[in-house]
């Protein structure tokens, strides 16, 4: 299919010139070259995932970017978003990975959207909207969450009647649980998939089960597609592995600045006083645009080339940070990205990368810059 280019607007890293209060900005080339990286590790054709609005950074706008990587599908969590995705004039596939709901098949064939099935109640509904509807089978190999378990023979057994001469049954996937800490369990994983499969009858197309983690080990999981998500988005992936190009840039700008007197409270309920004569600042993002609730112990962010410490709570629009005299309102804070990593910015949050880029708000402006 032919991809529209997304409509860029230049960057603004070191001024709060425009309107917004708060935006990240989204680097697409750095996306494409993570994705290229991905598929020459793998050697592997791509399916990268799109879900959760491709992780926060704009689900449209980076599968449009990401077709310089000629992928065979885009990966969503709901029907909604693969109707999105349709509205866009992407019409690659489109696959579905929350388990079937019957009540759910008309909507997903309305939309041409593939599902994932793993109960003979979701297959037998589906294939009743079409014999000729692509699905793929999901099977749980231990994560537990979604699809036919591999250690239930009559249910294999099942599938595999219902699949057989079927022109819609175009794949089998599972999904590894621990390819980011344990690389054995995705050995043992891969085993039950494969033994699964053969289960299940004559091979369709495709077979797929790697995550980015899974797929930067090498060829081994490969398998016909591979699934990188975090690792796209400038998320590290595996033990050891290679770090991706940085992709995101969240930034707000400083709305207010006031110095404060010894013995003076920040924020609500007065959790952080100053011990001395301190200048604050007050930047125009707070939990609602995904300012983690964290940082009021332990957050920091950079403002003029320095890093400085997260002064009081979250709050929902606005965030306080300790500033040196020279800072003034209109300055820019940086909140994850550039000198202050994704990862390492998650990792003061106690969290992880992914819920850092999917908790960016709505009304945070997502900013793009590279055509590829």
């Amino acid at each position: 299919m032919t991809f529209r280019t997304p409509i860029i607007r230049a960057a603004v890293t070191d001024t709060a010139a425009s309107a917004a209060c708060a935006w990240v900005d989204v680097d697409l080339d750095a996306i494409v070259a993570n994705a290229r990286r991905v598929a020459q590790i793998s050697a592997s054709r791509l399916l990268p995932m799109v879900k959760a609005n491709a992780y926060g950074l704009g689900a449209i706008a980076v599968a449009r970017a990401l077709g310089a990587v000629d992928p065979w599908g885009f990966g969503v969590a709901t029907i909604e978003e693969g109707r999105e995705l349709r509205n866009a004039g992407i019409s690659l596939p489109i696959l579905v990975f929350t388990p079937l709901l019957p009540a759910w098949a008309p909507s997903m064939a309305a939309a041409q959207l593939t599902p994932v099935i793993g109960t003979v109640e979701g297959l037998d509904t589906w294939v009743s909207q079409g014999r000729d509807l692509p699905f793929h089978v999901g099977l749980d190999t231990g994560m537990n969450r979604a699809g036919a378990p591999v250690t239930d023979p009559e249910l294999l057994i099942a599938l595999r009647q219902r699949t057989a001469g079927v022109k819609g049954y175009q794949g089998v996937c599972t999904h590894f649980h621990s390819a980011d800490t344990d690389p054995a369990s995705v050995d043992r994983q891969w085993w039950a998939f494969r033994q699964a499969v053969d289960a299940l009858g004559p091979r369709p197309p495709l077979l797929h089960a790697a995550n980015s983690a899974a797929a930067l080990m090498g060829t081994q999981y490969g398998g016909d597609l591979v699934r990188p998500g975090i690792y796209l988005y400038g998320g590290r992936a595996g033990p050891g592995g290679a770090d991706p190009a940085p992709v995101a840039h969240f930034q707000a700008a400083v709305v207010s600045v006031r110095t404060i007197s010894k013995g003076e409270s920040v924020s609500y309920a007065g959790t952080w006083g100053a011990s001395r004569l301190t200048r604050i600042a007050t930047v125009a993002a707070g939990y609602a645009d995904g300012v983690a609730l964290e940082f009021a112990t332990s957050g920091q962010m950079a403002i003029r080339g320095r890093t400085m410490p997260v002064r009081g709570r979250v709050t929902m629009d606005m965030t306080m940070i300790e500033v040196p005299e020279d800072v003034v309102p209109g300055d820019v804070a940086t909140i994850f990205g550039g000198p202050l990593p994704l990862v390492e910015q998650a990792g003061r949050a106690r969290t992880i990368s992914y819920q850092l880029l999917t908790s960016l708000g709505r009304r945070v402006e997502r900013r793009y810059r590279g055509t590829t």
